[in-house]
């Protein structure tokens, strides 16, 4: 992939698609769609945690690292590959087939092309839903920001609501 003056080809696939579409093919974007870019990374974040495992490979570095700060999330600890992340959601997913992850509040985008690749930081609130077993809607809100280098993701913060974190993690 090479990348031109003003644009740089985006493993992401973002080309003003609507979020929900995940593109295969590879699009050059201009700075000026760099925000975009981040909060169309974020969208792919979140279509892979309500279920389309696919994008792991995609959208995540070939060596991650997650840092989750709530109870019950240690599965997440010696996470270190994309198969991993999508294998863990996966299993963690078929407990909880119901649950959705959507996107909540402006997202902050704090990056930059770096080799001709978007670089640096993008966070946003999200509200996670899921029916409790005795059958009332739970909510829980959080941030989740992803590090990105290359055009990849390749650390990602999470920190959710609740006294004890997110009650949906699976002991």
């Amino acid at each position: 992939m090479g990348s031109r003056p003003g644009g740089i080809v985006s493993p992401l696939g973002y080309g003003g698609e609507p979020p929900e579409l995940v593109m295969e093919e590879v699009v050059l974007i201009s700075t000026s769609d760099l925000r975009q870019w981040g909060v169309h990374a974020y969208d792919q974040w979140t279509a892979m945690w309500n279920g389309d495992l696919s994008l792991a490979e995609k959208i995540m570095a070939p060596e991650i690292t997650l840092r989750y700060a709530q109870a019950g999330t240690e599965a997440f600890d010696d996470i270190r590959t994309p198969e991993q992340l999508a294998n863990v959601i996966g299993r963690w997913r078929q407990s909880r087939a119901e649950l959705r992850f959507a996107a909540e509040g402006t997202a902050v985008v704090d990056l930059e092309f770096v080799d001709g690749a978007p670089t640096g930081l993008v966070a946003r609130p999200y509200l996670a839903t899921f029916t409790a077993e005795d059958g009332r809607t739970v909510a829980r809100s959080g941030t989740d920001t992803l590090r990105v280098s290359d055009g990849l993701i390749t650390e990602v913060w999470s920190v959710s609501s609740g006294a004890a974190g997110r009650t949906f993690y699976p002991s």
